[in-house]
């Protein structure tokens, strides 16, 4: 039963707001097969735990696009490992397909996708029966040599897109400074420029001014252009019937906006109307919450540092053995760790890394295992003895066996533990998504009921007798009360708050060496009050340093140093 429940993670692109992470959620948790599901905006990741039975992880992905959403598979659960290749040569329809036949032929190959654009191939194999290198090596052979495969360095897209994002959020933003700043001088510093106010406040046509003209035609770029994606996110939230940030920036922002065009309008055709413009609303609107979603990002990307410094544990290189079929040495050569395979026997020198897991077939010495164990005393290992990758050799030659490479090393899944606790999510924020599930539609309502006090009390006090609407002086107050509770209202910091806390926490608990998992149990830590250690190897470094030096008779101060030097 067990082996049939699996754990499935997928990359979604297109999340604005909590309201958009809520909504993927609901879809997945109501997917039939489906036990758990756990969506993060910080991360941008789903962790769904299901059947494969029932559903499989390609009907996922569709639930997931079905919501208007981008989603891309980082892994299925399944037991088996995954390699994205690049392809660099000549890379025609013929050498495509030979490049297919010839690894699907290979014995332990279950899927294979090839996407000529970015040039690279993604391989599912079982790491028993065939490694990296074989997939290499056959892809060369069988085009002789016109096309040659490596390890794609952005093996799942993640970085590479989140440093896109952040390079399209930083040019949108200063973009829109360029015609920002005009705008908000014209209408807010300008005016008190005397001879500045007299040349702004000519008028072009009728009553309408040189200052909203120039106003009315630097906000429409940033309205239109730069804050087009706004638009998109709010017609794809609107089409699938869950409302999001986007709709109440395109809400708030056209409002301010249009309401601007018709009062620069009505006094270009009036002789005696004196119109007032809300152009640098809409337009300074747009510029922070770009600018807010750039920091953002930022947050986002240097919150998975910590996870990128525990995989800088492996060392990049590792150096393999190779025997003649008596099984004898005859010769060895440095490879990418990454391109290590179970049953490799790799040699490890005094103060270098383990490339991988494994056990002893040759030689003796000691691993500092500290980075796994706490334990800062350095573990004795002969022939039969396990070790594990990213552990450092102390003084003597090892050669070793890998058993478990890839994927499944501990420190891969070290990885996946604090990646999972990220995700996970804390009491409080499950709260918090509650709230946030009907906080956009809620926030659109009291906007229309602003606007609707508006029309019926400016009635009632000014035209008791009559349905003529309220002066426009309440109208502009009662737009710019409507404009801040949609705008100001949205759920950003509601949704962030808490996993980006989670985030950075058990990222540098991990770098530290201290695993959490997950946000209930950061939670609950603040309410421990006493905490018992059973060893001072997990407090202290396990190294004595001269922390302080006292000098109690007379010598040469050099001397002496020399001598505290060599007492530590």
């Amino acid at each position: 039963m067990e082996k049939n429940i699996l754990l499935c993670r997928l990359h979604i692109k297109g999340m604005a707001c909590k309201y958009c992470t809520s909504t993927v959620e609901f879809v997945l948790q109501a997917s039939p097969g489906v036990q758990r599901a756990s969506v993060a905006l910080a991360t941008e990741e789903a962790e769904i735990r299901y059947d494969r039975r029932i559903v499989s992880a390609s009907q996922l992905i569709q639930v997931v696009e079905e919501t208007g959403f981008e989603a891309i598979l980082i892994t299925t659960g399944e037991d088996r490992s995954r390699i994205d290749l690049r392809m660099d040569g000549v890379l025609d329809e013929r050498s495509i397909m030979i490049v297919k036949n010839s690894v699907q032929a290979l014995p332990g190959v279950e899927n294979i996708k090839l996407d000529a654009k970015l040039r690279k191939v993604t391989i599912s194999y079982k790491p028993e029966q065939t490694g990296p290198r074989d997939l290499i090596e056959v892809i060369k052979s069988a085009t002789s040599g016109l096309v040659n495969a490596s390890i794609y360095l952005e093996a799942d897209g993640r970085d590479q897109h989140r440093y896109v994002e952040i390079k399209q959020y930083r040019q949108s933003f200063l973009w829109s400074l360029i015609f920002t700043i005009p705008v908000f001088l014209t209408s807010m510093v300008f005016m008190y420029i005397p001879w500045l106010k007299a040349g702004l406040e000519r008028k072009v046509f009728n009553m309408m001014s040189t200052g909203e003209l120039l106003r009315w035609i630097l906000s429409t770029p940033v309205q239109f252009v730069i804050g087009r994606k706004f638009y998109a996110g709010a017609y794809k939230a609107m089409c699938r019937g869950s409302p999001n940030m986007d709709v109440l920036i395109a809400l708030g922002t056209n409002t301010a906006y249009f309401y601007s065009v018709y009062s620069v309008l009505r006094a270009a055709t009036s002789v005696n109307y004196m119109s007032t413009d809300f152009f640098e609303t809409s337009s300074m609107l747009i510029s922070f919450i770009l600018l807010g979603k750039y920091l953002e990002i930022l947050a986002k990307g240097k919150t998975s540092e910590a996870i990128a410094k525990l995989m800088d544990l492996a060392p990049e290189t590792a150096i393999l053995l190779m025997y003649d079929q008596e099984g004898n040495v005859v010769g060895e050569k440095e490879i990418d760790s990454r391109l290590i395979q179970k049953n490799d026997v790799i040699k490890v020198v005094p103060g270098g890394k383990v490339a991988s897991d494994g056990f002893v077939i040759w030689g003796q010495s000691h691993v500092n295992e500290s980075m796994i164990t706490g334990e800062s005393r350095p573990v004795a290992k002969r022939k039969g003895d396990t070790v594990i990758g990213g552990t450092v050799n102390e003084n003597g030659v090892l050669h070793i066996r890998a058993t478990f490479v890839g994927s499944e090393s501990a420190l891969a899944q070290i990885v996946r533990l604090v990646e999972s606790a990220q995700i996970a999510k804390a009491p409080v924020q499950k709260f918090a998504d509650q709230i946030s599930r009907v906080f956009v539609p809620l926030v659109i309502l009291f906007s229309l009921l602003t606007w609707l006090a508006w029309f019926v009390a400016g009635r009632l006090h000014s035209y008791p007798n009559s349905w003529i609407p309220p002066s426009m002086d309440s109208f502009q107050l009662a737009l710019q009360f409507g404009i801040s509770v949609m705008v100001i209202a949205c759920p950003c910091a509601l949704g962030l708050a808490t996993p980006t806390a989670v985030m950075v926490a058990t990222g540098v608990g991990a770098s530290q060496g201290v695993l959490i998992k997950g946000g209930q149990a950061l939670e609950s830590a603040q309410k421990v009050d006493c905490i018992v250690f059973d060893k001072t190897g997990t407090l202290t470094i396990g190294k004595p340093v001269v922390v302080d030096t006292r000098l109690l008779k007379n010598m040469v101060l050099r001397e002496f140093y020399d001598y505290a030097a060599a007492a530590e």
